[in-house]
């Protein structure tokens, strides 16, 4: 499945019906008159975040959505029937914006949360509507409503409780790959990750999403390499893991490259809670990896993980960490009871009642 964030759409209201225009004609009844019914209703625009969905692909193949028309009133006094609605699936974390972009219309943050982006028209009256005492055979209708149509803009912000940071190369898509099982790219190369990842962890009984982005170079806020445009999927994270490349000619600064490309960007990222972790340590001694620590607190890093994503030496304490920013219960967590340690779960007795 192809990965798409960013996509621009029609949307366009169903119209009210007319209503109607007609007279009774029956035999052997003296008195007629105007039984022209109302119009229905139009079919309003309706988005809803549903399970299941991580990509906003099926909008590039279709970006016009038009709900139906009320259709019009009858004789008899018969309304006319309302239109369906038009209720348009969503991935969990997309904003709807205005076609300018400068203003959220709407933000799905909840499976199951539902909006009515769009009102129907409602139906216009019929002449029946319109009879009184000195006007008794009036011919006036209204013709409906007519329906409210838009273009907007659709922006997918993955929701993951950990985002992923560093520069290409640096060790996130091997990282992701020994804590989850996300089947991340790995190779040799900067920008082997084009597109973000999830993967869920599960760590001492916990459960928790975390997102791995395409790599940061300096620039980035002004387009160069991917640029910034992914850092918007880490944007609602909780805690951010940095990760440093020891094998890097300056483990310091590209600590700071990277942070300096995140205060450039701004919307809080740069204020996010940050994990350092000096990655790679498999391919230094522990001589040279304190010393790359020591460093990285010397430019700012409050406390340093030295791990390896190749050996999963190290990612006990990183992933300990990490938990102490998680709630009691995050999104993918299920109901169950809640289990202190790895080895209590293990004692849990599975019962189907």
């Amino acid at each position: 499945m192809h990965f798409l964030d960013q996509a621009k759409i029609y949307l366009k209201s169903g119209g009210g019906g007319p209503g109607g225009v007609s007279f009774r004609r029956e035999k052997y009844v003296e008195y007629g008159g105007p039984d022209g019914g109302n119009g229905g209703k139009g079919g309003d625009i309706i988005f809803e975040a549903v399970q299941g969905l991580n990509t906003l692909i099926d909008f590039r193949y279709s970006q016009h959505f038009k709900a139906a028309r009320g259709t019009h009133g009858m004789g008899k006094d018969r309304t006319g029937a309302g239109a369906d609605d038009l209720v348009i699936p969503v991935p969990v974390g997309t904003q709807i914006l205005s076609e300018d972009k400068e203003e959220v219309l709407a933000d799905f943050t909840e499976v199951g949360q539902r909006i009515v982006f769009l009102e129907g028209g409602i139906g216009g009256r019929g002449n029946a509507s319109y009879k009184t005492s000195t006007n008794r055979a009036p011919r006036q209708h209204q013709p409906g409503i007519p329906g409210q149509e838009l273009w907007v803009w659709l922006r997918l912000k993955l929701l993951a409780d950990v985002g992923m940071l560093g520069l290409p190369n640096a060790g996130k898509s091997t990282f992701i790959n020994q804590v989850s099982n996300a089947k991340a790219k790995v190779g040799h190369y900067a920008f082997t990750t084009l597109v973000p990842k999830l993967g869920v962890v599960r760590h001492r009984a916990r459960e928790f999403v975390v997102a791995d982005i395409p790599g940061l170079i300096e620039g980035a806020a002004d387009g160069a390499g991917i640029g910034d445009r992914f850092l918007g999927h880490i944007e609602r994270c909780r805690v951010l893991i940095h990760l440093v490349d020891i094998s890097g000619d300056d483990p310091a600064a590209a600590m700071q490259t990277v942070q300096a490309e995140l205060e450039a960007y701004g919307a809080g990222l740069a204020d996010k809670p940050q994990l350092i972790a000096l990655n790679k340590i498999d391919l230094a001694d522990d001589e040279l990896a304190d010393g790359f620590a020591a460093e990285l607190r010397e430019a700012g890093a409050e406390r340093v993980f030295s791990i390896s994503g190749a050996t999963g030496a190290g990612m006990e304490a990183l992933l300990d960490a990490v938990l102490t920013y998680l709630p009691d219960r995050t999104s993918t967590e299920t109901k169950a009871a809640e289990v202190e340690d790895t080895e209590a779960a293990d004692q849990i007795v599975w019962s189907p009642i």
